[in-house]
């Protein structure tokens, strides 16, 4: 075989598999002990495999802010920003549910639920943009607190885990893990989570244009597959999997990884009761993968 005839099937060939990969999907995400599926399916290769990108942040609102401004074609959320992105663009819809927070979502304070109450002021800090602001919302009519007696700060969960315990102040932090792991070695205590009867359900779901979900149909599939297998791994030999996630996670220990995963429950192959649920919070299940 000459040198020309070898070149041209070469061609062929790389050009067929780049045709099967097809255009690199960008995933946009942040540090969540319910995204570990995506950063092992990452750290495994399965990913790259199928042509698709990950692209991490510090924040739920950071993450949306990327996929907003068309530098990511899916994006991880919770129903918060699934609607605040759904009311921008009107072209988003929920194509793989992930994990539903049983405790990871929660909110810490300086002091006693008695003290909140007495309290002048509360300093309270959190991602105004993102699920946070449902969850303060949800706390303060559940505990009766005065609004009012409340002085919101938005900040990102890098600079929220870097606060330090003013105990002359009476602090409240919605937060999530794996940050509440170093905001509790700082005294902080938890005084509600999605855990508490009464909270608000809060859903992580990958989320993409109605183009892609049309047009990638097979590779979106094929990542749900991917997906399914991760955690099946997390389920089966969770020291493995840590290995490869805990860089994603703050670097979390190995008992820290543990505690997290307990936060959450898996909804990847979500039961009937689960997508009622999203129906009645208006929560579109009609392009799910399952």
């Amino acid at each position: 075989m000459n040198y020309t005839v070898f070149m041209v099937i070469f061609l062929l060939l790389t050009q067929g598999c780049t045709q099967q990969k097809g255009q690199e999907i960008k995933i946009a995400t942040n540090s969540w002990i319910g995204y570990a599926p995506l950063f092992y399916a990452k750290e495994k290769g399965y990913l790259k495999e199928l042509n698709m990108k990950l692209i991490t942040s510090v924040s739920l609102a950071e993450a949306s802010n990327i996929y907003e401004m068309g530098q990511a074609d899916i994006v991880t959320t919770t129903q918060h920003e699934y609607f605040a992105l759904k009311t921008i663009t009107h072209d988003i819809e929920p194509i793989v549910l992930l994990d539903r927070s049983y405790g990871g979502d929660m909110v810490l304070s300086n002091k006693s639920l008695k003290a909140l109450k007495e309290a002048k002021k509360i300093y309270a800090y959190l991602e105004i943009d993102s699920i946070n602001l449902e969850i303060v919302k949800d706390f303060i009519a559940f505990t009766n607190l005065d609004k009012s007696k409340i002085i919101f700060t938005n900040k990102d969960q890098d600079k929220i885990q870097s606060l330090s315990n003013d105990t002359s102040k009476t602090m409240l932090i919605i937060t999530y893990a794996p940050y509440n792991i170093k905001l509790e070695t700082k005294g902080f205590k938890e005084v509600a989570s999605t855990k508490d009867e009464g909270s608000i359900v809060v859903i992580d779901a990958l989320c993409a244009k109605k183009s892609l979900i049309k047009n990638q149909s097979k590779r979106l599939k094929a990542l749900k597959k991917i997906l399914d297998k991760s955690i099946k791994a997390i389920q089966s030999n969770p020291k493995e999997t840590y290995l490869l996630v805990e860089s994603y996670l703050q670097n979390i220990s190995y008992a820290e990884y543990l505690d997290a995963l307990e936060k959450i429950r898996w909804i990847n192959k979500p039961e009937k009761n689960l997508l009622d649920v999203m129906k009645k919070l208006n929560y579109s299940t009609k392009d799910i993968i399952r």
